[in-house]
């Protein structure tokens, strides 16, 4: 019988989260997967503020490994940097929103 311990120390990020451009009114998603889970504190940030899961921000996560952000519904403002942290580990990508120019 074979026992793996993982340390919080030992994990990394295998896939970190990549910028994303999207129009005012469509969704946001991004996505960093994680090499084990049970990593503590986990925490989503826009622009340094802390994200909350609630109709406008989705945050899910998937046998621990795989955590995902939704932003939906998105307005200029909340083009920004996002983050993404688990524990000691941290992934970054830029948010834009692009604004949809009505020609006449």
């Amino acid at each position: 019988l074979l026992l793996l311990c993982y340390t919080e120390e030992e994990a990394v990020i295998v896939s970190g989260l990549k910028n994303t451009d999207v129009f005012v009114g469509e969704s946001a998603t991004f996505t960093c997967e994680l090499s084990h889970p049970g990593i503590k504190n986990v925490q989503w940030w826009l622009d340094g503020s802390p994200l909350h899961n609630n109709f406008v921000t989705e945050i899910s996560e998937q046998d621990g490994i795989i955590h995902t952000l939704t932003l939906n519904d998105v307005a200029c403002h909340d083009s920004g940097t996002v983050t993404f942290r688990a524990g000691s580990l941290i992934s970054s990508a830029k948010l834009l929103v692009k604004g949809i120019s009505l020609l006449e």
